[in-house]
């Protein structure tokens, strides 16, 4: 009887939790779990950002590096335009953008984290081709930040874990942080983007062609972008049905429906 009031109990907790505990992604307006505070998230990403970085070696080639950074400050100013735009630039405090480019020809790889960081692996350039090609990527991965996708998996980790055990567990100190974190991202994930959830993913690819859009780059790159990653991809790609993505030729697909809204935002330049 006792166990059953408790299970009973714990499942009203996790409702509440789940009824509370919920925000809007901008754009598309989906609701989503939200059961930690921007703050917290971009406290540990910052935390994993800097342990990351510290066991990374950034590129010195002086081109490719610029422009990472001018790519990402061109998406940059289109997030806070748009946010501003929609009365949300509260959002965004806290924020210290920062892009970097790592050297490691081998991860064909991009993340952005809560709060601003963000980087691209050189492995990635040979496919994103040029800046246009970049800004898919950058777009694509600030759009999971701008939409919260890592609260939602760091909250749905915690309703996993009976609600509190994840996020209690980062506030200790050594790797716990990381672990979390890297968990929440997807860090590791190998040729592709973050692994986050086949949703997420395709909100952040509308999301992320707003956004390049509205930085000057053409959204229509994005299709070229994912064509030549269905092809680096080779025999790694699996179906669709047993990955967290959707499949690139999926995301093609979405992406063309896509793209009559985000050139309502593009103006080139």
């Amino acid at each position: 009887m006792k166990q059953m009031n408790f299970l009973r109990n714990a499942l009203l907790s996790l409702a509440v939790l789940v009824t509370v505990g919920c925000s809007t992604v901008p754009i598309t307006g989906r609701r989503q779990v939200s059961l930690v505070s921007d703050q917290e998230v971009m406290q540990m990403s910052l935390q994993a950002y800097r342990e990351m970085m510290s066991q990374s070696k950034l590129s010195n080639n002086a081109q490719q590096t610029a422009m990472v950074k001018r790519v990402g400050q061109r998406i940059q100013q289109a997030v806070e335009t748009y946010m501003r735009q929609q009365g949300a630039s509260d959002q965004l405090a806290g924020y210290q953008w920062e892009f970097n480019l790592i050297d490691d020809p081998k991860q064909q790889n991009a993340f952005a984290m809560a709060g601003g960081k963000t980087a691209v692996y050189t492995g990635l350039l040979p496919i994103t081709q040029d800046e246009t090609g970049l800004a898919v990527v950058m777009g694509h991965e600030i759009a999971h930040v701008i939409a919260k996708h890592v609260n939602e998996r760091i909250s749905q980790q915690m309703l996993a874990e009976a609600g509190g055990g994840v996020i209690g567990a980062a506030t200790g100190q050594g790797g716990a942080t990381s672990q979390v974190v890297n968990v929440a991202y997807g860090i590791g994930a190998g040729v592709g983007m973050m692994k986050f959830g086949r949703t997420q993913e395709s909100e952040a690819d509308r999301l992320g062609l707003i956004f390049m859009a509205m930085a000057g780059y053409n959204p229509e790159a994005a299709l070229t972008f994912w064509k030549r990653m269905d092809a680096a991809s080779g025999w790694q790609s699996q179906p669709e049905i047993l990955s967290t993505h959707p499949s690139n030729q999926t995301r093609i697909a979405d992406i063309q429906k896509h793209l009559p809204e985000a050139k309502k935002y593009y103006s080139g330049r």
